[in-house]
């Protein structure tokens, strides 16, 4: 794409490659320091790449990848109203009884349903709905809910390896690359259930002296009502029959020939019908109303100033730079590079939301291909995308959007987490997780 659409008119005749890149880098670091909100400094980023003569605004439409866009759209609408019907804490009640209360067995149990959760739904919704039912159980045990709230963030982002729309940086990667669902399944997804249990090791190990509790309090948890929980019973299975055509939809992509923006919006648009058919009119409003309500607009309007930015780094030809720079680097070897991107992006999405990371990397990926003997050789560079920036959004608590979410509801709840004491346990944890995906990578794709 480099030079494609280039504008003669570059404000005040600067070298297009020079603003660009410095509209884009001030926009990172102001979106990295948290002063103003990402939504904001990404339009503004996005908006100066036309204004200043950089892209068209044809050509910055283009750059917006709307297969993800409607993708997260979709599956927000989705769970915004499933939610409704309380299926998320009857499910966590249920775990809770089912292993007698014990705050160990609650530790991996919650652990379990949010990498499950994270693969099926999205990191970020998943961390919404399990956040607040963790506090509630701590809070009638009478434990410290900090290790299951590091736990919930560790877990959420390593279930959502695993699957392409549990992480947005899989979203991105599969819009990108044309991966499917089931490629996903197929290669990111086998090595998360070792890593989710060496992980669990050092972390029960760590606190294993909190996880006790009262016979009392465990009592009082046990006398909790799951199915009270369940509040709409005909929404529940509404909500689990078009979840049911959506998560089929995304699984049979090289049947049907369906992109997943299309399956999650349609699964979106059948379940307002199935919930609202039966409503007058003033119901329906106030319903529809409600579940678009939900949707997280600041981090769709984040993603749309984003690709715009990333865009016209990649007109001006920072992309095609920096992508010669890293083969030279790694003397356009497959293996020094697959496994060059894994540490890479892990360390960088451990300190930057692996959004933008994955966003600029993407199309220096794509540019590799003709050095690297075409589309299907660069395939393991993909997956060491994928892996490094799903799990190195472990690393720290701006690493990834879900650990933010839960540490803003922590913090409203009276348990913040610190920075700097996340990251003494987080980082560790992370590297340990992107030396078993090196081995994974490595024996799999590059011996």
């Amino acid at each position: 794409m480099h030079g494609e659409e280039q504008i003669s008119h570059v404000l005040f005749g600067m070298n297009p490659l020079w603003l660009a890149t410095t509209i884009f880098l001030i926009t990172y670091m102001v979106i990295i320091s948290e002063r103003v909100n990402r939504a904001i400094v990404a339009l503004l980023g996005g908006g100066l790449m036309i204004m200043c003569g950089i892209l068209t605004q044809e050509a910055a439409i283009r750059g917006i990848d709307f297969n993800t866009l409607g993708l997260l759209i979709g599956m927000m609408v989705i769970v915004s109203i499933t939610k409704k019907s309380g299926v998320f804490q009857f499910v966590a009640i249920w775990i809770a009884k089912k292993v007698k209360a014990h705050p160990l067995g609650i530790m991996i149990m919650m652990s379990v349903v949010t990498a499950v959760f994270s693969a099926l739904l999205d990191n970020v919704t998943t961390v919404l709905l399990v956040t607040p039912v963790i506090l509630l159980i701590t809070e009638e045990l009478k434990i410290k809910p900090y290790p299951y709230l590091f736990a919930t963030i560790i877990m959420s982002n390593i279930g959502g390896t695993a699957t392409l729309i549990g992480d947005p940086p899989n979203i991105m990667i599969g819009s990108a690359a044309n991966l499917t669902f089931n490629d996903f399944l197929l290669n990111t997804a086998p090595i998360t259930p070792l890593i989710f249990i060496i992980t669990m090791v050092p972390i029960w190990w760590i606190w294993r002296k909190d996880f006790v509790a009262t016979k009392e309090d465990r009592a009082r948890v046990m006398r909790f009502n799951e199915i009270e929980a369940i509040t709409d019973w005909k929404l529940l299975k509404q909500a689990l029959f078009v979840f049911s055509l959506v998560i089929a939809g995304f699984m049979t992509h090289s049947i049907v020939h369906l992109e997943p923006a299309t399956i999650a919006m349609f699964g979106a648009a059948m379940l307002l019908l199935l919930e609202n058919f039966a409503s007058d009119p003033e119901t329906q409003s106030k319903r529809v109303h409600h579940a678009l309500s939900e949707v997280e607009w600041i981090t769709l309007f984040f993603f749309i100033g984003l690709f715009m930015a990333v865009n016209g780094i990649e007109q001006a030809g920072l992309i095609s730079a920096m992508a010669n720079g890293l083969l030279s680097f790694t003397g356009g070897d497959l293996t020094n590079t697959a496994l060059a991107i894994l540490w890479g992006s892990a360390v960088a999405s451990a300190f930057v939301d692996n959004i933008p990371f994955v966003a600029t990397m993407i199309p220096l990926i794509k540019s590799m291909a003709p050095a690297m003997g075409g589309e299907q050789a660069i395939m393991p560079l993909w997956w060491a995308l994928a892996l490094g920036a799903c799990l190195g959004g472990n690393g720290t608590l701006v690493g990834a959007s879900a650990n933010l979410v839960v540490a803003g509801i922590a913090e409203q709840a009276g348990t913040p987490i610190r920075f700097a004491t996340f990251l003494k346990i987080a980082f560790p944890l992370m590297l340990l997780s992107i030396l078993i995906a090196h081995f994974y990578l490595y024996f799999r794709y590059l011996a």
